[in-house]
């Protein structure tokens, strides 16, 4: 697969009571990097930053019910987190399960989604009243495999959305309407031959999707900015060519969902 580079570092961003905060996806001996963790960490007022919790190690001394033993990262491969309620919260795709992180530097497994979904590769995550986790699925990409599962604070789960593909995010809008970002679209392995069939789908009440943008880029996160419109990560990886990245702007009131 002709991808580009698929290094991976800061996973995600999440603010909290005035300081930011950031979560690791490639550090750790599974991913080459000797004498390093993935980490949750505080961005200081600097520009230094500060780790507060050690992930890798959780991970190792926690595991889940279903690993992949044919695809595991013994170091995880964090990829969404958000701020709730004074903590933050944070998806793993690559063993599947969905935390609790506090400032204090402790961890709490919120579920083990391995534990009743298997290797579904959960990725994206949102918090309106519950946890909502969208999932990437495996590869070769089968379009509609993918899901929206909600989550109860203490772990009750239910299935919210069906007939997504390759779910890379998740948002809500001012209306409480949720919105999912898929990547790629097409049947088969990414590659060049698929650019351009990333799609921003939103959720009717009934589970019904409207499309609401076509032609994306390997897009990779999204989130409603203070204007009402949707910002989308494009271009997000997949492309040998430094700087292609782009933060592209989505006007969803033509396209919206009730």
């Amino acid at each position: 697969m002709a991808l580009g580079s698929l290094v991976s570092g800061v996973a995600a961003l999440a603010l909290l009571d005035g300081s930011l905060y950031g979560i690791e996806a490639g550090a750790g001996c599974s991913h080459g990097l000797l004498g390093t963790v993935n980490t949750v960490f505080r961005v200081n007022g600097n520009g230094t930053t500060t780790p507060i919790a050690n992930l890798s190690a959780f991970q190792m001394a926690h595991p889940v019910a279903n690993p992949e033993p044919a695809d595991f990262e013994p170091d995880g491969t964090w990829y969404s987190m958000i701020a709730v309620g004074g903590a933050l919260y944070a998806v793993e795709p690559n063993h599947g399960e969905l935390d609790e992180i506090s400032l204090d530097g402790a961890i709490r497994r919120v579920v083990d989604i391995s534990a009743s979904q298997g290797h579904i590769v959960p990725t994206s995550l949102a918090y309106h009243g519950n946890f909502y986790v969208g999932n990437l699925s495996t590869f070769p990409v089968v379009p509609g495999s993918s899901k929206v599962l909600k989550f109860t604070p203490s772990g009750q789960l239910t299935t919210r959305v069906t007939g997504l593909t390759t779910a890379l995010g998740l948002a809500f809008n001012d209306r409480g309407v949720l919105y999912a970002l898929e990547s790629d679209t097409v049947a088969g392995f990414p590659g060049p031959g698929v650019a351009g069939s990333g799609t921003v789908v939103c959720v009717n009440g009934d589970g019904t999707l409207n499309t609401v943008a076509t032609g994306l880029v390997f897009p990779t996160g999204m989130a409603f900015g203070p204007d009402g419109k949707l910002y989308v990560s494009n271009v997000g990886f997949g492309v040998p060519v430094p700087g292609a990245g782009q933060i592209v702007r989505v006007d969803t009131s033509a396209h919206d969902c009730n």
